[in-house]
């Protein structure tokens, strides 16, 4: 059982079982026991050992296997590997040596998971990994690995990132990077309550339900490991939040706010990255967001230079444009007239210290009387929610990731 990770499956039954065509394994079965735990078993033949190893970059498993009797000295071993790296993971799940002598583990933590094998009632004895997902550093690759050969039913393909809505091919494309890890931030809490509406509704409320709802939708369709800056009515300082996200070494932030106006009329969703602007509705938007900055104006200098800096813009510009489509796309069908206000850059606090694509989605205007009786209704909510889940999985999907398919 891998604890803190949920594999990626094609369909919603959270199982796979494939019957493997080989001498050494006879079957694979993987299941999400319960939500964030992992089972991986391997149905393997007589007298075969299995060696479990983790590689980094991405986080994967790898499983040897070897027949038990030693081949002569001068004919190289007879091996077939089966990586779990096939069921990409949410959360790494580093391997300690366990008791048994037939399945030698390279050290990686000082707590020790488990290797339990089943005793031998069939000629088929399964091997059941249990791992606990540590924060010590992965494991490095062996240093003569076995070349792996995967079964020949499952098949992982690499899909290397799209070129940019604006045709650009940025580093992080280039390179090929991933989405693994994903911080949703609902804005304001505790005695920062945000805006308001007329009938009373508060921003602090509204957008942590939504974010909750978001977060589970990921979870459940994306298969990303989740990362809440609150999940309750808590205060957060604005650079606590950008700063948990590097701690956590989040791939993507996602801060979710609501918008008011002093003229009640103005409606629509707007998205913000940040950069420099001059507009004055994008600067005082800022302000009211960042009132709650503990910032001093001695800091200014070093302020400006991390946005000039920010070398994630490109990025984060892009990600914004599919939050913004999928958010007009669906907000266009409830107004048909509303205009999209786009997406937009200012310099709020809260993005200025993420070291990964950030952005800050302006869900409605609670100022408006209309948009904030819909935003008090739960199903609205959820199709929000849905609406902000499509604009974050066109922006990982137009990234570097693996697609599993069955041969």
């Amino acid at each position: 059982d891998i604890h803190d990770a949920r594999p990626l499956f094609e369909n919603r039954r959270r199982f796979y079982s494939e019957e493997v065509d080989d001498p050494l394994l006879k079957r694979m079965r993987v299941a999400e026991t319960t939500p964030g735990v992992t089972r991986v078993v391997l149905e393997l033949a007589d007298g075969v050992e299995a060696t479990p190893s983790q590689l980094s970059n991405p986080h994967r498993l790898m499983i040897e296997l070897r027949h038990g009797a030693a081949p002569p000295v001068d004919a190289p071993p007879q091996l077939a590997t089966t990586p779990v790296s096939a069921l990409p993971l949410a959360a790494s799940a580093p391997i300690t040596p366990p008791s048994s002598p037939k399945v030698p583990l390279a050290s990686v933590t000082s707590e020790p998971s488990k290797v339990m094998l089943s005793e031998p009632a069939s000629t088929a004895p399964p091997i059941v990994l249990e791992a606990k997902a540590e924060t010590s550093p992965p494991l490095e690759p062996p240093s003569s690995p076995a070349a792996p050969s995967r079964s020949p039913n499952l098949a992982e393909t690499a899909k290397s990132a799209r070129h940019t809505s604006s045709g650009q091919s940025s580093l992080v494309r280039a390179l090929g990077l991933k989405v693994n890890r994903i911080v949703i931030d609902p804005g304001h809490g505790g005695h920062d309550q945000g805006t308001s509406g007329p009938k009373g509704l508060l921003e602090k409320e509204l957008v942590l339900d939504v974010s909750l709802r978001l977060g589970k939708l990921i979870e459940d369709r994306m298969g990303a490991e989740v990362i809440y800056t609150r999940t309750d009515d808590t205060f957060i300082p604005l650079e606590g939040r950008t700063a948990l996200a590097n701690d956590k070494k989040a791939d993507l932030f996602l801060s979710i706010h609501a918008n008011s106006s002093p003229a009640p009329q103005v409606s629509g969703i707007e998205t913000y990255y940040l950069n420099f602007t001059d507009s004055k509705d994008a600067l005082d938007l800022a302000a009211r967001e960042n009132a709650s900055s503990e910032r001093s104006v001695f800091e200014l200098k070093d302020l400006l230079q991390r946005i000039s800096l920010h070398d994630k813009a490109e990025e984060s510009h892009e990600f914004a444009n599919r939050i913004q489509t999928a958010l007009y796309a669906f907000s266009a069908r409830t107004f048909p007239a509303e205009k999209n206000r786009g997406v937009r850059k200012a310099p709020f606090v809260v993005l200025i210290g993420a070291n990964m694509p950030s952005v800050l989605a302006e869900i409605g205007f609670l100022s408006n009387p209309k948009e904030e009786a819909l935003l008090k209704k739960p199903d609205y909510r959820q199709k929000l929610a849905e609406a902000l889940y499509r604009g974050v999985s066109r922006y990982v999907e137009s990234l570097s990731h693996y697609q599993m398919a069955l041969n």
